[in-house]
């Protein structure tokens, strides 16, 4: 099973998931997307497991930092993606990838259900 943890490493949310997987001993990848980018492909892998509007933090500063002109064109999956694309701050954090399944955000509960432990 691949795993793969999507997030920026300074962010605590992601600090806690990586935590979590270490000790549970679960093997995963870890990928920077603000280093090391992220593709419109990965993206749109996201967006067929999970609403646009759960992967765009709206709640993060980057976000509030918007225009209400720029919010305002963000109206579906293929606007939020391109925004996604353009400023990678704006996806919400931590983003895990298991094979072909798709999960926002991290809490130990949701975890432990994801990998039944």
């Amino acid at each position: 099973m691949t795993v793969t943890l999507y997030g920026i490493p300074n962010c605590d949310t992601v600090k806690k998931a990586r935590t979590w997987l270490d000790q549970q001993g679960i093997s995963y990848t870890f990928h920077d997307f603000k280093k090391a980018g992220i593709e419109r492909d990965v993206i749109k892998g996201w967006l067929a497991d999970v609403a646009w509007e759960i992967l765009v933090n709206r709640k993060g500063t980057t976000w509030r930092g918007l225009s209400d002109e720029r919010k305002a064109t963000v109206t579906n999956a293929d606007s939020a993606a391109d925004l996604m694309l353009e400023l990678p701050s704006v996806i919400k954090r931590p983003v895990l990838r298991i094979g072909t399944g798709t999960h926002v955000g991290f809490s130990a509960e949701l975890y432990q259900h994801i990998f039944k432990k």
